[in-house]
């Protein structure tokens, strides 16, 4: 019994192994959200504010007292 239940547990892992990577719709799918994020953060860093802001600390590192 223990021989029939290892070879059906062995058949099963080896299927789901094949499946082991993205299609094509898949992967296309994660670069155009990657892109969308990309481009929302980019909005967000060049935006005035954020700008001034991370002008403002590099401003801060540059002039402090060692």
């Amino acid at each position: 019994m223990y021989g029939k239940v290892r070879a059906r547990l062995c058949a099963l892992v080896h299927r789901m192994r094949r499946d082991a990577g993205m299609v094509t719709s898949e992967y296309a799918m994660g670069i155009i959200a990657a892109v969308a994020f990309a481009v929302l953060l980019y909005e967000v860093v060049t935006s005035g504010q954020v700008k001034t802001e991370l002008q403002d600390i590099v401003k801060r590192a540059l002039s402090a007292r060692m």
